[in-house]
């Protein structure tokens, strides 16, 4: 079995891509309200502060602030997987691997993490987060979409409201993945 290496840096900024086993499901917002309650749960436990967030379907994309001295993100995601898929039922289409661990086979095991570099790199992952429905066109607009922190940002003046047009006004080479 291999062994993937994660950055440790207490304290620091990471960017996620968390991401449900099968990419064509909508468990996610169909489910907001049991995502919501894992989330806040894990935060109550072991405290983290969330810079940006959005909830689309198939997977999710956050930024965290760890606390001084703390760098175990992955405590966290972890928290937050299984309580999300406490009580959901299992996929039909798990694999031995998953089955043998007792896993639900809802979430992909891994996820993406990127460590923020400065204040540009900063912007620009907030940026990707609230664009990213328009980008999967979800909706339009990015204030169209409900499960996100532009409208934290819009309410506390750091966007207008008429950010993130459409995807034909996407700015060339700015939100690809």
């Amino acid at each position: 079995m291999s062994r993937y290496r994660r950055v440790c840096i207490e304290g620091g900024w990471f960017f996620f891509t968390v991401t449900l086993a099968d990419r064509s499901s909508d468990l996610l917002v169909r489910h907001i309200e049991r995502l919501r309650a894992a989330y806040s749960a894990a935060r109550r436990r072991d405290p983290f502060e969330t810079i940006a967030i959005c909830v689309l379907p198939d997977h999710m994309h956050a930024i965290w602030a760890l606390p001084p001295n703390d760098a175990d993100f992955s405590r966290r995601w972890n928290l937050i997987k299984h309580d999300f898929s406490c009580g959901l039922p299992e996929n039909p289409e798990r694999t031995r691997s998953k089955i043998a661990r007792r896993e639900k086979g809802i979430w992909q095991r891994r996820y993406w993490e990127h460590a923020i570099r400065g204040d540009a790199d900063l912007s620009r992952h907030i940026d990707y987060i609230h664009f990213n429905p328009v980008k999967h066109r979800l909706v339009t607009r990015a204030c169209d979409w409900p499960h996100s922190s532009f409208h934290r940002y819009v309410k506390q003046g750091f966007l207008p409201i008429d950010w993130g047009g459409d995807v034909a006004q996407m700015p060339s080479g700015r939100f690809g993945e």
